[in-house]
């Protein structure tokens, strides 16, 4: 069973939004839940009464003593649920006491420990590059010489690197995460790898009585810097648990999925649609600009349909100003979709979109694309 805790910020006040959601949420389930708020407000108005706060109205407080009663009595559901209910009364986020490791500040992870300090966590970091590392020292955080340092110093240490090869090399190499595991020490996978690569880490820090959760986020470095990633976690869920604050800081949604791999398997196959998706729209660039069309044209057409998206907003304007500044390297949205034909060929499924996408990402490599923006696919084309 997935679960899923919503950020505060996420929440918006009823009326001063009422009509905007409304446009832009057409199905049934959502028109149904705007008749119930309508019917609810309504009886309110009929009995007479003054609107209360939300956190006045003893409807709300019902509402917080039943989910208290569900962890009373071991409800299933994440903690990170019941954290967000707190976060909606307080307006914040009480950072856990563990004392947090993190390992890799690339694109990804430099966002992630900057919120995690933002938010008043206590945070030890080591980066292959040492210089990296100094930005995050003047924010407070403190220095591990080696990965093993790093994990025997923290209670909850997370790592972020570039890919399967990297992650291995981070555990089980010189002076890695490995040699520092000890029982009931935690370790938190969050690189996008593939579900082999995951089992054998889950299982090597488990043998020396370490506590293992795979939670790779799915987003770029501006919705990292924004503390906005959607987090995928399956493992250890009491690791997860104890993740709760952490997840608040760097992310917007996370979701619980079950036992190790299911994570890196929901990862590869997101990743396998977006990267696919970037190739499409750089290929229906290019075709326009072939069949003497307009290429702005295009994307205003583009972004008035059901197509319409931040994502696709983002990219085509950056193509368009030739702007290739990585927010998500392309030689990792290749090295995605590779994985993803992998795990398709294993599961004997058919991956043909993916498999053409990534040629078109292959190609651009070879154009000297690799540390662009996966969007630079798009020279692909012109080349």
């Amino acid at each position: 069973v997935a679960s899923a805790w919503i950020k505060v910020e996420q929440l918006k006040p009823y009326h001063p939004h009422k009509e905007e959601m409304i446009k832009i949420n057409k199905g049934k389930r959502f028109q149904q839940a705007v008749d119930a708020v309508e019917d609810f407000l309504k009886k309110k108005e009929k009995q007479g009464g003054k609107e209360q706060p939300v956190r006045d109205d003893p409807h709300f407080h019902h509402f917080l003593l039943s989910q208290t009663e569900k962890v009373r009595g071991k409800d299933t559901r994440s903690t990170s649920i019941q954290a967000a209910d707190s976060t909606a009364i307080n307006g914040s986020i009480t950072p856990t006491d563990k004392r947090i490791g993190f390992l890799g500040l690339g694109l990804m992870g430099s966002g992630i420990v900057s919120n995690l300090l933002k938010m008043g966590h206590v945070v030890t970091v080591w980066n292959r590059t040492v210089e990296k590392c100094d930005l995050f020292i003047q924010e407070g955080a403190r220095l591990g010489r080696t990965p093993a340092e790093v994990v025997s110093m923290c209670d909850i240490t997370f790592s972020c690197v570039s890919d399967p090869k990297a992650a291995r090399d981070l555990v089980l190499g010189p002076s890695g995460v490995l040699q520092g595991i000890r029982p009931g020490k935690c370790y938190v996978e969050m690189s996008t790898v593939d579900p082999e690569t995951i089992t054998e880490l889950s299982q090597v820090i488990s043998s020396r009585g370490g506590r293992f959760l795979e939670a790779p986020v799915a987003g770029s470095q501006q919705v990292s810097n924004e503390g906005m990633l959607v987090i995928l976690a399956a493992g250890d869920r009491t690791v997860y648990e104890d993740c709760s604050s952490c997840f608040q800081a760097m992310g917007k949604t996370s979701f619980f999925l079950g036992e190790v791999g299911n994570a890196a398997r929901m990862m590869l196959i997101l990743n396998m649609v977006q990267g696919s998706f970037m190739a499409t729209i750089a290929e229906g660039l290019t075709l326009a600009q072939a069949t003497g069309q307009s290429q702005h044209t295009f994307l205003d057409i583009l972004s008035q349909g059901q197509m319409a998206s931040t994502f696709v907003d983002q990219k085509c304007q950056n193509i368009l100003q030739g702007n290739f500044k990585p927010d998500y390297y392309l030689k990792h949205i290749q090295k995605d979709l590779r994985l993803a034909i992998s795990m398709g060929d294993t599961a004997n499924h058919p991956t043909p979109m993916a498999a053409a996408a990534n040629e078109v990402y292959k190609r651009a490599k070879a154009l000297d694309q690799s540390d662009n923006d996966m969007s630079a696919v798009y020279r692909a084309y012109i080349h």
